[in-house]
């Protein structure tokens, strides 16, 4: 299916989504929704309260397994929030999977102070020195690798101008930021070798269904759990200092990872707060399993 095909059914998608209108949107037979984790039928959650989208937009698209991702804001009566969709669509181009982000910091944490949902050319940009797909998808995983029980050790590659937005707001080379978290003030890799994340025990769940070759983009999915046990710990400098989780603990997230010249060059990622172990409704879905890792 070609990117114009994707395209246009994301388009027409949004539209129905910004009138509350599911019945326009050219369903598959059964199709398989979720909305911040949990299943739902076509006509609920966000198709109940949004009252527009943000003017933020960022489209990407997957040829190969007929894959659309967006992201962007959905405006609520309370709030404007980061919302994450994937499209995943059949050999008739209808919307057969639905998998939303939300992150509606009401309900969520941590709460992310002077968000800014603005482009980034680097993410809309055709790669200059493209890997294969299977790499781009290695690069991805090697990531979750790194932050798992982050040590110091670093299991994929960074570009050393990367940098990283979460739920709006920039985590790396952010001196305001730093001010609240001392380690956003770090670039992306250097994060990394102080194992400052250590207390992520485990990043499970990992999927990968989307992978657009020409932009060198992989939207990834999966679970980072936290049990909540460790106190304090020490940082590959020497440095003593103490956990901010300590409880049982798990984040449910959307990451899209920019890849060219072999190295990961930017990340934007949407996460919200689930129960602890929460499981994913995608594992009983038969296209869903075909891209885990």
């Amino acid at each position: 299916m070609s990117r114009a095909a994707l395209y246009d059914a994301l388009e027409a998608y949004l539209a129905a989504l910004g009138r509350k209108d599911p019945g326009a949107v050219n369903w598959a037979p059964e199709p398989f929704i979720t909305e911040n984790n949990v299943r739902l039928q076509p006509d609920d959650g966000l198709w109940g309260t949004i009252e527009r989208l943000g003017d933020y937009r960022l489209m990407f698209a997957d040829e190969q397994t007929r894959q659309v991702g967006f992201f962007g804001t959905a405006v609520e009566p309370l709030d404007e929030s980061a919302y994450t969709v994937r499209l995943g669509l059949d050999e008739a181009g209808r919307v057969a999977e639905v998998e939303t982000i939300v992150v509606r910091q009401v309900d969520s944490s941590p709460v992310f102070e002077n968000q800014r949902f603005d482009d980034k050319p680097i993410l809309n940009a055709t790669v200059e020195a493209p890997v294969s797909r299977a790499e781009m998808i290695a690069l991805s995983d090697g990531y979750f690798e790194t932050l798992q029980l982050n040590d110091g050790t670093i299991r994929t590659k960074f570009h050393p101008d990367c940098n990283r937005v979460e739920n709006g707001v920039q985590t790396t080379n952010n001196p305001e930021f730093a001010k609240l978290v001392p380690v956003a003030g770090l670039p992306c890799e250097a994060q990394f070798r102080t194992g400052n994340y250590r207390y992520d025990d485990r990043l499970r769940g990992r999927r990968f269904p989307l992978v657009d070759e020409e932009r060198g983009l992989v939207l990834a999915y999966g679970f980072i759990d936290h049990c909540g046990r460790l106190d304090h710990y020490t940082l590959t400098d020497g440095t003593q200092v103490r956990s901010h989780i300590r409880r049982p603990h798990s984040y449910y997230l959307a990451e899209l990872f920019k890849i060219d010249h072999g190295m990961i060059c930017q990340i934007e990622a949407n996460f919200i707060t689930v129960p602890y172990h929460m499981p994913s409704p995608w594992d009983a879905c038969p296209e869903a399993g075909a891209h885990a890792a």
